[in-house]
């Protein structure tokens, strides 16, 4: 677990389904994603995050609000397992609900997620977006991380023709 002055990253809990269903299944939030997510595919994709802690000690984790425990989404850390330029390197992920964009949450969870990360012996850390996805490129830059245009690929696990394909990469090294 990971605590901020305002939020608790944590392993996720059987409360956390609701809310991140909801997430899954705004257009706005999931508008850099190729679809939306029914509620039994953001149930799959909470335990994966589970699995995923669990093998490795670390993933993406859940956040909420110290001073009311509101679910507010997830921030952490995963390796990239598909094929790309970036493939086994540690990268650094964030969703929020709605309700929570323009806060700070996002780079206050990401900000101490990438400390842990440096702090357990990390050697650097990625991060990939769609070019249009300004909110989340533009965190990236006020994180510190470096634009690396010789790693942007083409997602493999995007269709072909999808305005989602391509990703562009940024860099944090301690």
């Amino acid at each position: 677990m990971i605590e901020t002055p305002r939020l608790v990253i944590r392993r996720w809990q059987d409360a956390d389904r609701t809310p991140f269903a909801a997430m899954g299944g705004d257009p706005e939030v999931m508008a850099h994603f190729p679809a939306l997510l029914s509620p039994a595919e953001s149930d799959a994709l909470a335990d994966r995050m589970n699995t995923m802690m669990a093998d490795q000690d670390f993933g993406f984790w859940a956040m909420e609000r110290r001073d009311n425990g509101t679910f507010v989404g997830f921030c952490g850390l995963n390796r990239v397992n598909f094929p790309c330029p970036v493939e086994g390197e540690i990268e650094i992920g964030w969703r929020l609900a709605r309700a929570a964009w323009g806060q700070g949450y996002a780079r206050e969870a990401a900000q101490a997620c990438l400390d842990w990360g440096f702090g357990h012996g990390m050697a650097r850390i990625v991060s990939f977006t769609v070019p249009a996805n300004a909110r989340s490129w533009g965190l990236m830059e006020r994180l510190g991380m470096a634009r690396r245009r010789d790693l942007d690929f083409d997602h493999p696990r995007i269709a072909d023709n999808s305005p989602l394909k391509r990703h562009i990469v940024y860099m944090a090294e301690p």
